[in-house]
């Protein structure tokens, strides 16, 4: 079998690379099932960064899947222009801008696998609910809400009253 450099095989390859790894194999049985080296997906994985267990289908259609970010990688490694990018993918072109330019590496290049992971990172937001935090608080907006109160007169007035009772 004919071997690549591990930043020219198809990108294909490395997807399936990586699914197998989510899937559970080791480095080394996901790079002999691909067909590559076990130091070219050795490679692969330390240059995706950290990697998590990441979807592959996004949360909602707004945001960019795993397999939007591979046709992002490889339009702009075929020199292509980032609006082209976008309407294959079906993105707004402002939206690819922010996204290479939110989730590329250090040294200014987009690379899909790390990019999806950062992703994935910056999403977390272990925050508890303040409605969890203060039950009094939901009780309130409760009573306001079915006094057919506006969620903007409700923030209104509970910035007054938290002022005067501080």
């Amino acid at each position: 079998m004919v071997r690549f450099a591990p930043n020219k095989m198809p990108a294909a390859v490395k997807r399936r690379y990586f699914v197998l790894i989510r899937q559970g194999l080791s480095g080394s049985e996901a790079a002999r099932q691909v067909g590559v080296s076990l130091s070219c997906g050795s490679l692969w994985f330390i240059d995706a960064g950290s990697m998590t267990v990441v979807e592959r289908v996004p949360i909602s259609s707004r945001y960019f899947s795993q397999d939007d970010r591979i046709e992002i990688g490889d339009g702009l490694a075929a020199g292509e222009a980032v609006k082209g990018i976008a309407v294959r993918i079906g993105k707004s072109f402002q939206s690819v801008y922010r996204e290479i330019a939110r989730n590329r590496k250090a040294d200014g290049t987009y690379q899909p696998w790390f990019a999806h992971n950062q992703a994935h990172l910056q999403r977390k937001r272990p925050k508890i609910r303040i409605f969890e935090e203060v039950p009094a608080l939901r009780s309130i907006v409760a009573v306001k809400l079915a006094k057919r109160w506006s969620p903007g007169q409700i923030s209104r007035w509970l910035r007054v009253t938290s002022r005067r009772l501080v």
